[in-house]
């Protein structure tokens, strides 16, 4: 089946979103109604379950409210890291270049999101600020030399715009192991191993067993996280929960009738599955209304101390009046970045676990976006990327590196757009915001039980994502229960014993410290990596650990015409560039087919692709929306 996400020519919506009057299009509620084994036979084209697979284009307004809706997803993480950092870097009592930090992050995460979506995995993967790097910061500024003078700690003394002040703050943020310097040497590492093909060639010894415990410790860990931020107030976080899933799963076949227009019915009303799109933000939206008017209303307490005072919307107005309309972040606005050798060991040890985080949200993306598993010319433009992230995040200073994140490949397992057209736009809205103070504050002001609940929701979804993977796998195999249950336990039991009793580990050597407590306390790479030497090591066939499985899938979901649709390089770069004999040597280009395969074989496909599509469309729609 031909997924049916097409545009007339004067862009009509997807017919999977509309419903029009007299003549229902029931495509997606058909599939969700389908018995197991009619869904397996669907299993090579699964994309067509999506209302927007990875290179559809949805239209532009959709696009648009989408891409926010992305941002109010990462809102969470892009906004918690400046504010873990601010403590240490004495900016507890100035709010207003705490906003400054998190203007800096979303500019610099849009940029690296459209470099990440054009030139790197070509994913539809939002690219933000990563707590990776957070633990090797935070050890380095707790050093003696580096602890806030204690006249920072009060507020009555601290004035924002003194020259003393500023340089206390800035001179962290150039020096100290994170923040800059560190970074940017760290992030060469990163780029090294990723346009090298180094990733790439690792990926022939990681299968479904390696990759599924990775994905699920992306999320567990965080439980303690996402409880503390909803058990700000259970029953704000319930109920932004309530409409989540409400839209999500309840409503999300139920069409919406809005206006429209068109050319030849002009103004007229259209049925559009408004809950399916939209579920977190109008879940948000809804819930945020709510804690206004019981904020007005004096229903929360106004009193700090007391419970359920973060549900209240009017703790960061101040924010608001002090933020400035326009602000564009440079590179080196905070001074030339010096380098710390021992930042740099510890960053390093950070880029090691986003690197293994990373494949596995580029596998579950890819899952959830209805592409192909990516193959290894994708993985290191990727990771390439995301080290070019990282340089670019270290020149402007934002107290931090960039990873893909967790929290975005969730949405798309909500929403069910798995279009990379809305992340170009994700990314745009965060360029946008990162320029216009206004509107960044106004979406800082989310109270904090929402931003709680949406994290329960979301990283439940990307734990489901990490087990599914497990299908391709014999769970009657002692051997793979056995690998698959060990490393999830030992990857949540092995970080929690370190940060309780990091001091036994101690060597006396500040960078092997460093290095060593950052690595074992990411429950990613301890369960990922645990499962990859056992499964690598421990007896077994390519059909027990699911290698075959694994394999067979890739073929059936997508000859090479559908790779290269998803993954090519755009603008002419992968048809033009990469097509040279001598460029599929290099790691970051597909291997063609040779000789008459090449030149026959895309033809027949496209002719193919193009009956199945004309026997599949209504008359009137004759517009692919794939790029």
């Amino acid at each position: 089946m031909t997924h049916s996400a097409v545009k007339g020519v004067n862009g009509l919506e997807n017919p999977s979103f509309m419903v029009e009057d007299g003549d229902p299009y029931r495509a997606l509620s058909e599939l969700d109604a389908k018995g197991p084994e009619e869904k397996k036979k669907d299993q090579g084209k699964s994309y067509s379950t999506l209302v927007y697979s990875v290179t559809d284009i949805p239209p532009w307004y959709l696009c648009i409210l989408l891409g926010i809706q992305h941002y109010l997803t990462a809102l969470g993480g892009l906004v918690a890291i400046p504010l873990i950092l601010s403590k240490e870097l004495c900016l507890q009592h100035d709010p207003l270049t705490q906003g400054h930090l998190i203007s800096t992050i979303f500019f610099v995460s849009g940029i690296c999101t459209l470099l990440q979506v054009f030139f790197g995995v070509r994913l539809p993967i939002l690219q933000g600020g990563t707590f990776a790097f957070l633990t090797p910061s935070l050890a380095m500024l707790s050093l003696p030399n580096w602890k806030c003078p204690a006249w920072t700690q009060n507020a009555s003394q601290v004035n924002a715009t003194s020259p003393e002040f500023i340089e206390v703050w800035q001179s962290r943020i150039r020096e100290v192991n994170l923040l800059q310097g560190a970074i940017m040497v760290a992030s060469c590492f990163q780029i090294f191993v990723g346009f090298s093909g180094l990733i790439g060639l690792m990926m022939r010894f990681i299968g479904p067993l390696t990759i599924a415990p990775t994905i699920t410790l992306v999320a567990l860990p965080l439980f303690n996280s996402a409880g503390d931020e909803a058990g700000s107030h259970w029953g704000i976080s319930a109920m932004a929960i309530f409409f989540i899933v409400l839209f999500s799963q309840y409503l999300k076949n139920v069409p919406v009738p809005l206006p429209s227009y068109q050319g030849s019915r002009k103004c007229h009303f259209s049925k559009v599955y408004l809950f399916q799109i939209f579920p977190v933000l109008l879940g948000l939206a809804i819930t945020w209304l709510i804690c206004f008017v019981l904020t007005v209303t004096s229903a929360f307490p106004s009193d700090p101390a007391v419970y359920g005072y973060p549900a209240r919307t009017d703790i960061k107005g101040d924010v608001l009046s002090q933020a400035p309309w326009f602000r564009f972040p440079y590179p080196g606005q905070w001074g030339i970045p010096t380098i710390s050798l021992a930042g740099v060991f510890g960053i390093i040890a950070g880029v090691i676990s986003s690197m293994v985080e990373s494949v596995g949200d580029y596998f579950a993306c890819a899952r959830l976006s209805g592409a192909p598993p990516p193959p290894k010319h994708a993985i290191n433009r990727g990771i390439g990327v995301e080290g070019i992230g990282c340089l670019l995040a270290g020149a402007w200073g934002t107290g931090n590196g960039t990873t893909s994140y967790s929290e975005n490949v969730g949405a798309l397992g909500i929403t069910r757009v798995g279009s990379r057209t809305v992340i170009v736009a994700g990314g745009c809205v965060l360029l946008v915001i990162g320029m216009f103070g206004k509107i960044g504050a106004v979406f800082a002001s989310i109270p904090t039980p929402l931003i709680g609940g949406l994290l329960l929701v979301m990283f439940g979804i990307i734990t489901a994502v990490g087990v599914s993977n497990l299908q391709y796998v014999d769970m009657n195999s002692s051997r793979n229960l056995f690998i698959f249950g060990f490393s999830i336990y030992a990857g949540l039991a092995i970080p929690s014993w370190v940060t309780k009793n990091s001091q036994v580990l101690e060597t006396g050597i500040l960078q092997l410290d460093q290095v060593i407590r950052v690595l074992l306390t990411t429950g990613m790479f301890v369960g990922g990596f645990l499962a990859f030497v056992l499964d690598n090591t421990i007896p077994g066939s390519q059909e027990e650990r699911g290698l075959l499985a694994w394999k067979e899938t890739s073929q059936e979901e997508c000859d090479e015409a559908r790779v290269l649709e998803v993954y090519n390089l755009p603008f002419g770069i992968g048809t033009k560039f990469c097509t040279f004999s001598w460029a599929q040597y290099l790691p970051t280009c597909p291997q063609r087919l040779s000789g008459t395969k090449r030149k026959e074989e895309p033809k027949n496909l496209k002719q193919e692709n193009s009956f199945q599509i004309n026997s599949e469309r209504e008359p009137e729609i004759d517009i692919d929306t794939r790029m």
